[in-house]
């Protein structure tokens, strides 16, 4: 392979073994090791299987009441634009840099030769403690919340409390539910799944893909087939007037759509386990952006051709029950309660799908960390027996299982803010440090029409950022400044015990 005809003073990182079928993760043999295991099936499978999910199913009633009406739909061509364009960013990078931990690697070897060289890693992984949870979070509550149109006794409260933080001027109501011990329940489910080999989990995540793809494609048939075209696109007045509720609204449409396009970077973290990941990543990460915001579309079509736009918004305003599971009033709008029954569990099976790709892509994060020595040693280790990071997985699983008592909204906003500085516009700025430190270097895959992308990627998560709102602003850039004061107390350890060991 061509890596192996480039010399060392060529490379402006470490580029892994591309040998099939194993793979250290360091140039020396030292370290753990991990097993290829992952083509391109599996990668896509992996991707799509984390972006959809539960996401659209829950979440597009939130996407419809951003905007009050149909036009929210710009949201997802938007977000599609932003998904793409960041996928060329995650594709330059993890081509070239294929290794566990995805934006850590990323962040770690694009700053070396900066004054952020350990900062900006640090800043990664501890931001990570929070919004990776978080996410597979959202995840587990959305599969209790679709539950709930089976079993409608999750939603009575064993216990309640409510709190405020003047500081952040966010006020926030805990209860605990039914469905809040379901949701920690999926999370122990897909840890115990996940507690094996790499070759195993592959196999086990195209199966769900194909109930995913499955689930997708009956809803958006059903809704072709029944669709009312003048229902799906009865614009309200003033739909498109360019004034300061049209922009807010956007970009609160935005955001749910890049929760919702969330993932097509999955498989990423999961460098050193992926065959040929010079070519597989790219591919996967573009091939999921473009067939699944193909499927947003659709399914957001399919449903307001069926259900109209203002009784959907109407049951998210007023926090009706039916705005939890409206895919399934959908299609019992259209077969009955069996066949509302039936999609039902799809739904739940393509949830378990998306959280079984997240906490597999996330547990890889820490144990990468552990491994250059920014993490604590223990996430390093690796099972003895089917060779996975089972210290971190498990640590991982444990953190989601506790974010699951939260509530959906608040870990959906806070799950994507708090990462955007220092992973997505992070990484934007990686790109840009390597090739401008290392123009001759070997890359796989180069972005189209560079910087265009990096431009589009930045502004995009920009205005998803500054449209927020204020507490998830505020609670992102105080992560970041409370995540720098404890680099500096680190750092100062480190080189205290480095001094020492000199000595």
């Amino acid at each position: 392979m061509r890596t192996a005809q480039l010399g060392e003073a060529h490379l402006p990182f470490a580029f892994c073994s591309l040998r099939r079928n194993t793979i250290s993760t360091s140039t020396t043999g030292s370290k753990p090791k991990l097993i290829r295991g992952i083509g391109l099936l599996q990668a896509a499978s992996l991707n799509m299987s984390n972006m959809v999910g539960i996401g659209p199913f829950i979440t597009i009633p939130i996407f419809l009441a951003e905007m009050e009406g149909p036009q929210a739909m710009l949201g997802w061509i938007v977000g599609a634009m932003i998904a793409i364009s960041d996928g060329m960013v995650w594709s330059e990078l993890g081509a070239a840099m294929p290794g566990s931990g995805g934006t850590y690697v990323y962040l770690r070897e694009a700053f070396k030769l900066t004054p952020l060289s350990r900062l900006m890693p640090f800043l990664f992984i501890w931001q990570f403690i929070w919004s990776g949870p978080l996410e597979i979070a959202s995840g587990n509550i959305g599969f209790a919340s679709y539950l709930s149109y089976l079993w409608p006794g999750l939603n009575h409260a064993f216990f309640s409390h409510s709190f405020s933080l003047p500081l952040l001027s966010f006020q926030f109501e805990w209860t605990l539910t039914g469905g809040n011990l379901v949701a920690v329940g999926v999370g122990l489910l897909a840890v115990i799944i996940l507690y094996r080999g790499i070759t195993s989990i592959a196999r086990i995540g195209v199966v769900l893909w194909a109930g995913m793809l499955l689930t997708v494609a009956w809803v958006i048939v059903s809704g072709i087939l029944h669709m009312d075209m003048s229902r799906a696109f009865s614009f309200p007045p003033g739909a498109f007037t360019l004034n300061r509720g049209f922009w807010i609204g956007l970009g609160g449409a935005m955001l749910i759509a890049m929760y919702d396009y969330l993932g097509y970077y999955n498989i990423c973290y999961l460098g050193d386990e992926v065959r040929e990941p010079e070519r597989t990543i790219p591919r996967a990460v573009i091939i999921s952006v473009i067939a699944v915001a193909a499927i947003y579309l659709t399914m957001n079509t399919s449903l307001v051709g069926v259900l109209p736009w203002q009784q959907v918004v109407e049951w998210q305003k007023s926090s009706a029950p039916e705005a939890k599971f409206v895919f399934a009033i959908f299609m019992e709008n259209i077969y009955g309660r069996a066949a509302a029954t039936l999609l039902t569990v799809m739904i739940l099976w393509t949830a378990f799908a998306s959280i079984f790709a997240l906490m597999l892509g996330y547990s890889r994060i820490p144990f990468a960390a552990a491994v250059d020595g920014y993490f604590f040693k223990s996430f390093a280790r690796l099972h003895p027996r089917a060779g996975f990071p089972y210290i971190s997985l498990l640590v991982v699983g444990a953190l989601a299982c506790l974010a699951s008592l939260a509530n959906l909204s608040a870990v959906i906003s806070a799950a994507i803010t708090v990462r955007i500085i220092v992973q997505f516009i992070g990484q934007i700025v990686a790109v840009s440090l390597l090739r401008r430190a290392y123009p001759d270097s070997w890359r796989p895959f180069k972005m189209w029409l560079y910087p265009l992308p990096s431009l589009i990627a930045f502004a995009g998560w920009s205005y998803v950022f500054i449209t927020s709102g204020p507490q998830f602003i505020i609670a992102g850039l105080a992560t970041i400044a409370v995540g720098a004061v404890l680099y500096f107390i680190w750092s100062r350890k480190v080189k205290v015990a480095e001094a020492s060991g000199a000595n």
